[in-house]
């Protein structure tokens, strides 16, 4: 899912999300849209929807992982967290139905419940203390969701452990009896060995039902999505794409290139030749070397539509050779390839 942080997609235009990308639901954050415009104010323009111009789906996260690392800026309690705007410094709350609340408002497709996400590393009793109130938060949510929705949306617990697989499997055992929508798995990419990340995955959606949904938050490099898909996940999010886009980072089907480097000063090839968005099929490396040193906002636009066109060429690949019945060999693929991916 593309990252559309404060109801934008950074660098592009909704309509190339649509027509150039084919992206059937990105992801908005209910931290940045509590605080700024508010979910008052997007509710009574119509919902987040109509507020952005954006005619599919949309998941918002609970805030949570926003929340939990202003570190200085909260204080949890049993109730929720108290927290200060990284604006100017108001106090708020979150509680567990404070959050669903705001995300109703919103009009998302996919909510999730409010959890505690820990930093990296944490010791085990503090693991256990706070995955016990992240399951508490959760049944709390899912409750106050039950009450409040009128249908046609749905709504993710979810499991938290920290990199303890004991703590995963009891989040998840506790959260199986919700029947909820969907399940979530959060808690990495907080500073983690990627082997390890990749454990606590695979612990967690082992426990999860295989007929829904199963979302790993915030992952991962290109060479991770084939790795978390071959562990269950289905659903996967990252500010990788458009963030690295932004920095000069690309993601090609043959390495990564950083076109700063002064060997594309005059590359008259396309970033990826077996690529066919606007970019590749338009522009040289010369050309977006050239408007990435002169600080032009036209490269952040051309180098984002790029990245993430890769990302979901990724995810597609990934579903045709399931539906084939060939994913095993797609994976020794992706693996080789990591082997001999370095930058260029």
């Amino acid at each position: 899912m593309p990252v559309g942080t404060q109801a934008t997609v950074k660098g592009i235009l909704p309509r190339q999300l649509l027509d150039d990308l084919d992206a059937k639901i990105i992801l908005a954050n209910t931290y940045h849209l509590f605080l700024r415009p508010g979910h008052e104010t997007v509710k009574k323009l119509g919902g987040l929807h109509r507020f952005m111009n954006w005619p599919r789906a949309i998941l918002t996260d609970s805030g949570g992982f926003q929340v939990f690392s202003l570190n200085a800026l909260r204080k949890i309690s049993e109730e929720g967290v108290v927290f200060r705007s990284h604006l100017n410094g108001d106090a708020h709350l979150f509680t567990p139905e404070s959050t669903i609340d705001v995300q109703l408002a919103l009009g998302s497709d996919i909510m999730m419940v409010l959890d505690e996400c820990l930093e990296y590393p944490a010791s085990h009793e503090a693991a256990r203390v706070s995955t016990d109130r992240t399951i508490r938060w959760a049944r709390q949510a899912y409750s106050h969701y039950r009450e409040h929705t009128a249908g046609g949306d749905a709504c993710f617990p979810i499991v938290q452990g920290s990199m303890f697989p004991d703590l995963r499997r009891h989040c998840a055992e506790e959260l199986l009896t919700i029947d909820a929508d969907g399940y979530a798995i959060g808690g990495l990419s907080v500073g983690e060995p990627r082997a390890l990340s990749l454990e606590m995955a695979e612990v967690s959606a082992a426990m999860l039902p295989q007929d829904k949904p199963r979302y790993v938050m915030g992952v991962g490099m290109p060479e991770e999505l084939p790795e978390y898909v071959a562990r269950g996940i289905d659903m996967m999010d990252c500010v990788l794409p458009s963030r690295n886009a932004r920095n000069g980072y690309l993601f090609t089907s043959t390495g990564r290139v950083v076109i700063k480097q002064a060997q594309y000063k005059e590359d008259p090839e396309p970033v990826d030749s077996s690529c066919g968005c606007y970019t590749c099929r338009n522009f040289s490396r010369a050309y977006l070397r050239h408007l990435f040193l002169a600080g032009e906002m036209t490269f952040s636009t051309l180098a984002t539509l790029h990245n993430l066109k890769r990302y979901l060429d990724i995810m597609r690949e990934m579903r045709h050779a399931i539906l084939l019945g060939k994913f095993p060999e797609f994976l020794r693929a992706v693996s080789l390839r990591i082997s001999e991916d370095q930058p260029r």
